[in-house]
């Protein structure tokens, strides 16, 4: 087929479950113009230079047809992963002071207590089923609940939160042959009723520190200032979303690629040690975000011999990259002791993940526990139904049968 419909291609549901394939006629084919003016990178090497590269731009107005689904609102502007710096700079870093170092760095360690702890819990509910959906059962309650506290949402307001982001999520599906209309206002519109709610939790707290992250963006006076309210809302929609959604997709392909391997988790059970480097190769051979569609060049660039035109729309396709022969020797075979394994699982950059290190310590303690505790597991559906966005990839469900505890 012709690379100029490699995007339709990549995005065409049907091929949710082993992008794979395509991803390696991406990159035989360098970069690739599409039918609708944007440019797929799909290179390793190519990939790192542009994460790094200044003239690279994260902010829409640069770009010359701007996607509306990601445009700013009348009342909120995009959160500090849609600008460049020196904005962008100045919103992560008052993001930071309550999340991690140099100003909170026990926050993360002070969690693995409580991470171990809901995992364990969740895992006792499997008692005397044979049966168990790993994704409503385990990997999305686990890091709802660690991200919802840390920020201060009630714990009774989770149904509200799961149904606003599978909204959000839904406006990235960029299946060809629909109208994406529909899909774009009810994202928009989920994404300002989550904005308004979390403005709200945080308004009533301003004057009134109560400990969580919302709390502390509300009260906290650095020396970068404070957040505006519309700039609270935008960070605080972001640090949910991308606080769960990542992982959830990071323990559910987990799973499915350990039950794929049952000779590699029965070594992760027997040495459980193992797990942290297990979950660096899991964040390269099946990573939680698939590609990077929101960036544009600020100039006219040249990639690998192609001139790419300031204001085009430009995707990074990093679990391409991620399977790249010239950077991994032997990219489609899953070893969890791999090692030079420097992957895109988190993104490069000024803009890599805000998050990783909460992603790490759940993904390590949440396989941890369920390659302890499921005996004998299998899976019933392989491959199992996918979840509708190609970029957040991962199953929707995986339904998984066990020899129940007593």
């Amino acid at each position: 087929m012709p690379p100029d419909t490699l995007f339709e291609r990549i995005t065409d549901y049907a091929n949710r479950a082993d992008p794979y394939p395509l991803y390696a006629e991406l990159r035989e084919n360098g970069v690739s113009l599409q039918g609708d003016g944007s440019y797929l990178v799909g290179t390793y090497h190519e990939i790192a230079a542009l994460l790094h590269d200044p003239r690279i731009s994260s902010d829409l107005r640069n770009r010359t047809e701007p996607d509306p689904l990601l445009a700013r609102s009348d009342d909120m502007p995009p959160a500090f992963i849609g600008v460049d710096d020196p904005e962008h700079d100045r919103l992560r870093r008052i993001a930071m002071r309550p999340f991690g170092p140099p100003h909170s760095p026990g926050r993360i360690d002070a969690l693995q207590g409580d991470i171990t702890r809901i995992a364990e819990d969740l895992i006792q509910e499997f008692r005397g089923k044979d049966r168990i959906d790993l994704v409503d059962d385990f990997a999305y309650p686990l890091p709802v609940t660690v991200i919802c506290g840390l920020l201060g949402v009630p714990q009774e307001d989770v149904p509200r939160v799961r149904a606003w982001t599978n909204t959000i999520i839904a406006g990235f599906d960029f299946s060809h042959g629909e109208d994406p209309e529909q899909r774009r206002q009810s994202a928009m519109q989920a994404r300002d009723e989550m904005a308004h709610y979390l403005g709200d939790l945080a308004e009533k707290r301003r004057g009134h520190p109560s400990g969580d992250m919302l709390s502390a963006l509300a009260n906290d006076e650095g020396p970068e200032g404070r957040l505006t309210q519309p700039e609270l809302m935008a960070t605080a929609v972001l640090l949910l979303i991308a606080g769960h959604e990542t992982t959830v997709n990071l323990i559910t392909n987990g799973m499915l690629t350990l039950l794929r391997h049952p000779d590699m988790l029965a070594k992760l059970r027997a040495a459980p040690e193992l797990m942290p480097r297990a979950v660096e190769e899991l964040l390269r051979y099946e990573p939680p975000v698939q590609f990077l569609p929101q960036r544009s060049p600020l100039t006219d660039i040249e990639v690998a011999g192609v001139t790419i035109p300031k204001g085009a729309s430009l995707i990074l396709v990093l679990a391409s990259g991620n399977r790249d022969p010239l950077r991994f020797d032997d990219p489609d075979r899953f070893d969890p002791m791999r090692e030079d394994n420097q992957h895109f699982g988190f993104g490069s950059g000024i803009h890599n993940c805000f998050g990783a290190p909460l992603a790490r310590v759940e993904a390590q303690i949440a396989l941890t526990a369920l390659v302890r505790s499921l005996d004998d597991p299998r899976l019933i559906e392989d491959p199992p139904p996918y979840r509708r966005s190609p970029v957040l990839r991962g199953p929707r469900h995986l339904m998984i049968q066990h020899a129940a505890g007593t």
